[in-house]
């Protein structure tokens, strides 16, 4: 994270408030809104509705087709997906990076045990919109991918054609971008849904060319759109207010909320230890000179010995205050920064419960329409428009039951996506807090071992 946003005053919003685009453009259905009650003309009715049966109905059909197949953690299955080889292809400002996907998996719906296959970062982005479109709205955390970097993509497109195609580029942004992205496919292969999805099968089986993502450029027409979809996502949210009924939820809420705000003062405390880190690798450096230089003119020759020994000493250490910056940042600072974006996931699919209540809620308030449009037609014995007002009535009855229904299922998704996330989440914390103590034991048992093998020369210092 480039600032502490934990005490910004976006960040204290309250909960609902959520960017539920994470920053992208999914597509048309993902960014259809509910209009604020009265809002909506006759003509729009029927329309309105379309998005919010998707869901249930892609559910249904995922449950029958194919979720009995679904293979959990707690089977004999594995998938291991490697990035790596980043390569420049073509030249000029119609470049781009290519990053070798390699898989390895016993999973029986793919086609091979192990294979590889190019793909560039838009297609990243591209797998990550097919998922937001296909389960956010069923309430699965969809692990957010990388964003784009456009001063380093810049600097690679301008820069010289290497010697032979395929050389790799060894750059610090784009081995940021390519653990990223590792990152980011293998916590999607975690996911017991998201892993044997089809269009991910084709993402890391396929030699083919994918289509293209339309939101990798942040000046594109899709990046326009998401503007405007943003401002209209704000005022729906000042429209609705949900009165929370589940005390599970209220407490989850609050929970990750706690866990949110933590994590980005843990983020913004890690950033200033890698910047220190560093700026002391670089003090050490110059002390290791300075040392070097002064062993050259110093007459007594066993302090000569003893300096000369001391800047060897310090150019070893400065190497390791690298290093430890280098497993601050790749093991613990990368760490988290990708856990505030699953955070940001799973405020993502809390929002959509709202907007399935805020559907179940305006569907009842034109059902109330419709059937005092029949009663008043009964009143005044007008049969012309009574079948019309019946068939309202029924009509509206069943958007009810599905807007309910979608409600109940997401609610039932959330918490099941949720206890999941909490076994990952500490597994994986674990995994890496350990890893990162067992670096920095090393580093301290290797600094201490070039301090003890300098002591005899200061000893013979007379």
């Amino acid at each position: 994270m480039e600032v502490d946003t934990a005490t910004t005053p976006e960040h204290n919003q309250e909960f609902a408030d959520v960017d539920i685009n994470n920053g992208s453009v999914s597509g048309a259905s993902d960014e259809e809104e509910v209009p604020a009650p009265g809002s909506v003309t006759l003509e729009q009715e029927n329309d309105l509705f379309v998005s919010a049966m998707t869901p249930s109905e892609v559910h249904r059909r995922i449950s029958a087709s194919n979720l009995e197949e679904v293979l959990t953690d707690d089977g004999d299955y594995f998938i291991q997906i490697v990035i790596s080889d980043p390569q420049k292809v073509g030249d000029g400002m119609s470049s781009y990076l290519a990053y070798k996907v390699t898989t390895k998996t016993n999973i029986p719906k793919f086609k091979r045990n192990e294979f590889s296959t190019l793909r560039r970062f838009s297609d990243f982005l591209g797998i990550h919109d097919l998922l937001v479109n296909k389960y956010l709205r069923m309430g699965r955390i969809i692990p957010p991918a990388p964003s784009k970097n456009i001063i380093g993509s810049t600097k690679v497109k301008m820069s010289p054609q290497q010697t032979e195609p395929g050389t790799p580029i060894n750059q610090e942004w784009i081995e940021i971008r390519r653990a990223a992205l590792e990152r980011f496919v293998q916590r999607t292969a975690q996911h017991p849904v998201l892993r044997v999805d089809l269009d991910f099968i084709n993402f890391l089986e396929s030699d083919q060319e994918l289509p293209r993502a339309v939101n990798t450029s942040a000046l594109s027409g899709a990046g326009v759109i998401r503007l405007f979809n943003k401002v209209g996502e704000t005022v729906n949210k000042i429209t609705y207010k949900m009165d929370e009924n589940d005390p599970w939820f209220d407490d989850k809420i609050t929970e990750v909320e706690h866990l949110d705000s933590n994590l980005q003062k843990l983020s913004s405390a890690l950033k200033s230890l890698v910047s220190s880190r560093r700026e002391l690798s670089v003090l050490t450096g110059l002390v290791a000179k300075s040392a070097a230089m002064l062993s050259t003119c110093e007459e007594h020759t066993g302090l000569s010995r003893a300096l000369s020994n001391l800047a060897d000493v310090e150019e070893k250490i400065e190497l390791l205050r690298s290093e430890q910056a280098n497993s601050d940042f790749y093991i613990l600072a990368e760490f988290i920064k990708d856990y505030l974006g699953l955070f940001g996931a799973i405020k993502c699919i809390f929002h959509e419960r709202v907007k399935a209540f805020q559907n179940w809620q305006y569907a009842q308030m034109q059902l109330s329409k419709r059937r005092e449009n029949r009663g008043r037609f009964e009143l005044a014995n007008r049969a012309d428009k009574l079948d019309q007002a019946q068939q309202e009535v029924e009509e509206w009855q069943g958007k009810v039951q599905r807007c309910q229904q979608q409600f109940d299922d997401i609610s039932a998704e959330i918490k099941r996506e949720m206890e999941r996330f909490e076994l990952s989440r500490v597994k994986d914390f674990k995994a890496n807090i350990i890893k990162y103590i067992e670096v920095q034991m090393a580093h301290q048992q290797q600094i201490i071992s070039y301090w003890e093998a300098f002591a005899p020369f200061a000893r013979e210092i007379v």
